[in-house]
């Protein structure tokens, strides 16, 4: 019996510890923006001490593979709780959005080469005068109709991405260079022919460098490319660090001063 209480109380207690280190993120609420026959599932934060009266700036933010579904909710699982943070959100009042791509989509248009074994060789990217994919797409309409409501500041709109949602960073960057005031793909690549549509966007660039899922030249490349034109540049390469180099990213103490720095002209 005796055996029991003690099992038990372990129990009870690994419970509560796991329960206090989820985070909670009922502060984000559920929304559900419907244009057509599309439908993209998504999870707003709304700044804290909101005031109707003003307009915000703006974070969007995609997810990797592993969290698409249509539960509206994985989505939050890397990156939800940086933006909870209280002394976050008292220092940079915004709006932040999680959109969730389906289990069959993704935020870029890309297909993969394979040898006679089917192996995947590489990952080949489209141009950015393609059609883009629904979920993409369904992310710029969104953005443009709460730009519409006049609670959006138009010149603070930033996105960023990891790993699927890092090539969607790429991909809506080249597509819609004007529409943002600076971002940051985290293990992400895409068609660097493209870099040139955003050279002037502000950008921080993050990977590990031993990543083994998707390859350091993703990002290196894009660095490399925009490096002498684009004036505000920065690209974090993590030694030892594999795909997970969004928590490395998440926390460098500058990400979001250096984010919420900039504004559009």
């Amino acid at each position: 019996m005796k055996t029991f209480l003690a099992l038990a109380v372990c129990l009870l207690l690994q419970l509560s510890i796991k329960a206090q280190s989820t985070p909670d993120y009922s502060t984000y609420s559920y929304e559900t923006y419907i244009t057509g026959h599309d439908t993209l599932r998504y999870r707003m934060l709304t700044p804290a001490g909101y005031d109707v009266q003003k307009a915000y700036p703006l974070v969007i933010f995609l997810h990797g593979a592993g969290e698409r579904g249509s539960d509206n909710a994985a989505q939050l699982l890397h990156g939800g709780s940086l933006f909870l943070k209280d002394s976050v959100r008292r220092q940079f009042p915004a709006f932040v959005i999680f959109p969730q791509c389906p289990k069959d989509s993704t935020w870029a248009p890309f297909r993969l080469k394979r040898d006679t074994s089917g192996q995947v060789t590489d990952i080949l990217f489209s141009d950015a005068a393609d059609r883009g994919t629904t979920p993409g797409r369904l992310v710029k309409s969104l953005l443009d109709s709460l730009l519409k409501t006049g609670k959006i500041d138009s010149k603070r709109v930033y996105l960023g991405g990891l790993s699927l949602g890092g090539m969607g960073t790429f991909d809506l960057l080249a597509r819609y260079p004007s529409t943002w005031a600076a971002a940051f793909p985290i293990c992400g690549m895409g068609n660097v022919k493209n870099a040139a549509r955003f050279q002037k966007v502000p950008l921080w660039i993050f990977h590990g460098a031993a990543d083994n899922v998707v390859p350091v030249s993703g990002s290196k490349n894009y660095y490399d490319a925009l490096k002498g034109k684009n004036p505000d540049l920065k690209y974090s390469e993590y030694p030892g660090v594999g795909h997970n180099s969004w928590d490395n990213a998440f926390a460098e103490p500058e990400l979001l001063p250096w984010l919420f720095s900039h504004k559009k002209k």
